[in-house]
């Protein structure tokens, strides 16, 4: 008896020195403290994970629905730029062509299961049900390029794939591609990923140990990676490094959160003085910062903040003005998005969208914006699973609201992650006949 009472006590003996030794390497930040934080972190973060992850309606891919509108709710066919327009939602990894009346003229479908392999970045998938097309880009032969995310992870983003009008995989490039990317006149895709690093630069400040550092790569029109920039090191490098002072605590770990990126082509070059003809304009959420890096230098050549907060879709103009999601600087409770057109030489906002109490706008959360050709703005509420179209004069002319409704009351609708307006004329000939057939048909 008196010889097991002695190993019990010897046992909590060595646990309490272990626990007391732990606490101290921690404190201390002496070894092997950092691998005792990342475990802890690691644990941490994968029971945060299930627990997000195990209803995919406590996701932030579903909203509580304002109402029970489905489809177009507004047309004004005279004041409206007639077209298709493709959308991305939660509910299903797909992309949707719709008709000014919000019929489905053209799906794309490819489940992530079917693209995945073992030299994926993501090395365990979360679950079809919560892998969503975060991004698509029509090209004018009908095939689709499209970017997949999935609820829970980090580093955020599945890769991207180039699939044929019946959703056949060309191409997959399955690294951290996240949020945006964008296609150069000659066809390179510009496409933002991110990693885990623990060299930190000079110049970047307090940051976690590892964080995400976040790139720009350049793809080949078939899928090829041909350049890679760190926008981490492009910041941190420049003159516009003080920018670091602007990172909040919580984003000590994902410090630029960038989250959209333009190719600057010559047109906009002429009108804009801060950039070159092959820049790239991009967005960084948590400094709420706007930036140009160069990707022939790997430079940071101009950065501006404004009266914007955790902004999405910076996109540059040809009269050299940017437009951008505001997605918290409206200030109004439920209502704090705002869409703002800026002049990047005085900092003006020379537009702006509002909602209101009959047309709330509220979206946290992703969201983008797209200027049309008849000067009407093309806007994608995320949160709000909204699409519309408004007049400079700030007047909805086209509202469409996804269908795709979930949860036990069906009273959940599944965000929209980006939506553009097509023009029927820049598709070819085979193309425009495949969806003009089935506008026809869809009557």
């Amino acid at each position: 008896m008196i010889d097991r009472l002695a190993s019990i006590l010897f046992v909590a003996a060595i646990a309490f020195l272990a626990f007391v030794g732990g606490a101290m390497a921690v404190l201390g930040e002496a070894f092997p403290h950092r691998y005792l934080r990342d475990a802890y972190l690691a644990g941490e973060a994968l029971i945060a994970q299930r627990q997000e992850t195990a209803d995919p309606y406590v996701t932030d891919q579903w909203r509580r629905a304002r109402s029970a509108d489905k489809g177009v709710t507004i047309h004004d066919p005279e004041r409206a730029l007639a077209g298709y327009t493709l959308y991305t939602s939660a509910g299903e990894a797909a992309a949707h062509l719709v008709d000014m009346e919000g019929r489905v003229v053209h799906a794309w479908r490819r489940p992530y299961s079917e693209i995945w392999n073992e030299q994926a970045a993501v090395k365990k998938p979360q679950p079809d049900n919560l892998i969503l097309m975060d991004k698509a880009r029509l090209l004018p032969n009908g095939d689709l390029l499209a970017s997949y995310a999935a609820a829970g992870d980090t580093p955020w983003g599945y890769g991207m794939v180039r699939m044929d009008r019946d959703s056949n995989v060309i191409w997959s490039y399955l690294a951290h591609t996240h949020h945006d990317f964008d296609i150069a006149p000659d066809g390179r895709i510009l496409v933002l990923t991110n990693a885990f690093s623990s060299e930190r630069p000079e110049g970047l400040g307090n940051v976690d140990e590892p964080y995400l550092e976040d790139f720009v790569v350049v793809l080949s029109p078939d899928g090829r990676e041909l350049k890679r920039v760190s926008l981490t090191r492009a910041l941190a490098q420049s003159r516009f490094n003080l920018l670091h002072l602007a990172i909040p605590a919580y984003a000590a770990g994902d410090p630029l959160h960038a989250n959209s990126v333009q190719y600057i082509t010559a047109e906009q070059a002429r009108n804009f003085p801060f950039a070159k003809e092959g820049d790239v304009l991009l967005s960084f959420r948590d400094m709420s910062a706007i930036g140009v890096v160069s990707i022939e230098t790997g430079q940071m050549v101009w950065a501006m903040r404004g009266p914007w907060l955790w902004q999405h879709d910076a996109s540059l103009l040809p009269n050299g003005r940017i437009t951008l999601f505001d997605n918290l600087g409206g200030f109004r409770e439920d209502n704090a998005a705002r869409v703002l057109e800026v002049d990047p030489k005085s900092g003006a906002v020379t537009w702006l969208y509002q909602g209101n109490e009959a047309h709330p706008f509220h979206s946290p959360l992703r969201s983008s914006v797209e200027t049309l050709s008849n000067g009407n703005v093309l806007i994608t509420e995320s949160d709000g699973g909204r699409i519309f179209e408004v007049t400079r004069q700030g007047e909805i002319v086209w509202n469409f609201v996804n269908p795709t409704r979930g949860g036990a009351d069906g009273d959940m609708i599944a965000i929209a992650t980006w939506g553009q307006r097509i023009d029927p004329d820049m598709l070819d000939p085979a193309a425009r006949a495949q969806f003009e057939t089935r506008k026809e048909s869809s009557r």
